[in-house]
């Protein structure tokens, strides 16, 4: 069943539908971009039962954090997708900064994670499709630890429960698409330099980074340019 939510403070133009449990909140968004869906819409699920994580991995969904998926319909080409993340990254960690009330413990690790104290609280996965080498459409898939750290073999994970009383889901729902609205306009107006600049801000708390080269991808010490991490 579904029900559209008109939640607190939703930017101008946006859409979000609140689902009790999907699938997959990008799964259902990609399918309605594929059915020629008009931008700026959010799905939301309270649960997810099929859940995906980076490289296809299955991801737990518990109720209580925020899953969400952003249909946009960006100009440029397709090979600009990836860039979509780190934009998304960036809008992940101003909304929880606005109800952590404090970003030293939080770091963004490249390319799709947000850390807090060094534990993964939030992930980022971008699907999209192109014509002719131009984007059609970009799905961003959210997933932000509210009330709940899903346990995961390979790393730590954390929560904002574990240091303040988190928001409902919806709540930060709204205050994640806000700040998604925010440098949605600032990449239209002025191009992905500042989008750049910002992630490496947030970027720059973990030992190591050197920096982003012009597209994006992650530099090395030495001025080469690595691949993602697995």
């Amino acid at each position: 069943m579904t029900a559209s939510a008109a939640a607190p403070s939703l930017p101008r133009g946006w859409r979000l539908a609140v689902h009790a449990a999907l699938p997959s909140t990008s799964d259902l968004c990609r399918a309605l971009a594929q059915d020629g869906a008009p931008a700026l819409l959010a799905v939301q699920a309270r649960q997810q039962v099929q859940g995906r994580g980076s490289k296809g991995r299955h991801w737990e969904s518990p109720e209580g954090n925020l899953y969400i998926s952003v249909l946009l319909r960006p100009p440029g080409p397709a090979r600009e997708a990836s860039q979509w993340s780190l934009l998304a990254g960036v809008a992940v960690a101003e909304a929880v900064v606005g109800v952590l009330g404090d970003d030293r413990a939080l770091a963004l690790k490249w390319p799709n994670d947000l850390l807090l104290g060094g534990a993964k609280l939030a992930g980022i996965l971008v699907d999209s499709s192109a014509a002719q080498g131009a984007l059609d459409w970009v799905v961003i898939g959210i997933g932000i630890n509210l009330a709940l750290a899903p346990t995961v073999p390979d790393r730590r994970t954390a929560c904002l429960g574990d240091v303040i009383a988190p928001p409902p889901p919806t709540t930060m729902a709204a205050l994640l698409l806000a700040r998604l609205e925010h440098w949605r306009g600032v990449q239209e107006a002025a191009g992905f330099a500042p989008v750049r600049d910002a992630w490496a801000h947030w970027g720059a708390r973990l030992p190591g980074f050197a920096g982003l080269a012009a597209d994006g991808s992650l530099l090395a010490p030495a001025g080469t340019l690595l691949q993602a991490e697995e």
